[in-house]
């Protein structure tokens, strides 16, 4: 029998393209969203949104395409609506992480998340080479993690999200407490925050009187090869003696002698929450 799938959210940011990935998947989906902005932008896709408390008591996986802020109150507002035996799939690892999904042990919840297509890429086609977010053209990886439910529920889910991401390249099978490690904790405090100062600093050139073309040329040029180098895409090649000294005075003068501490279980747990409760 046809799985049924309903998306939560199905007209939101996330949700329009879980939705239209999922257009041809072989399941039985429907769609709910509740701004009619999100409503338009389903039947763009020949989508109709449809009422919650119509479609969920039958949905054999309910996709949570909402604000992790919103997962919480959503979920529990709707917990007697999920028929036993059903799979929650969480977009991202932070609710079910903190807590915030129902504590039904009848229900398999399961986390898929982007890992977005890779800087190192073979793309030769153009649009593809410009979808950065993925979902699109461009190949990507996925991270996938089975929090609570029967093993041989994984395998749905696991498909699901390839579906859902597609065209993927790799699924890495983590745990949830591994997702969090990877999301906020490497992707966001460490990789978002090195990256935002990368561009606050090239700002600061410019306003130093470089010309701002030349000064995007050269960093992005920069970061091109440089990440090369350091992730082992050019064997044999390494950084100038120059270059690591400058690395190894400069990281004293930026960073925190004990910024690894970042990713410890309770500074992981504290940006989570953070990001759940909406600060």
């Amino acid at each position: 029998m046809m799985k049924k799938i309903v998306i939560l959210g199905a007209g939101g940011k996330m949700g329009l393209r879980v939705s239209t990935n999922l257009r041809h998947a072989p399941y039985e989906v429907a769609h709910v969203e509740v701004s009619e902005v999100g409503r338009q932008r389903l039947a763009g896709i020949g989508c109709t949104a449809r009422a919650a408390d119509e479609v969920l008591p039958q949905a054999d996986v309910v996709i949570l395409a909402i604000p992790d802020s919103a997962i919480g109150r959503v979920t529990h507002d709707l917990v007697a609506q999920f028929k036993t035996g059903a799979m929650l799939v969480a977009l991202d690892a932070a609710a079910p992480f903190a807590g915030e999904l129902p504590a039904r042990e009848d229900l398999t919840v399961f986390v898929a998340h982007p890992c977005h297509p890779s800087v190192f890429n073979d793309e030769s086609d153009p649009e593809a080479r410009r979808d950065y977010f993925g979902g699109l053209k461009a190949g990507q990886a996925i991270v996938c993690a089975l929090m609570r439910g029967p093993e041989s529920q994984y395998a749905l889910g696991a498909d699901i999200a390839t579906r859902m991401y597609a065209p993927v390249l790799r699924t890495h099978r983590v745990t949830v407490e591994q997702m969090a490690i990877l999301e906020p904790a490497l992707s966001e405090t460490v990789t978002a925050t090195c990256l935002t100062v990368i561009r606050e600093a090239t700002d600061e050139a410019v306003r130093r009187g470089v010309p701002e073309q030349a000064a995007r040329d050269f960093v992005l040029g920069h970061i091109n090869v440089e990440l090369a180098i350091i992730f082992d895409q050019l064997p044999g090649v390494r950084m100038s003696d120059a270059a690591n000294r400058a690395v190894e005075r400069a990281k004293t003068e930026i960073f925190a002698p004990d910024w690894k501490k970042v990713f410890e279980p309770a500074a992981i747990a504290e940006s989570i929450h953070a990001i759940t409760r909406g600060h």
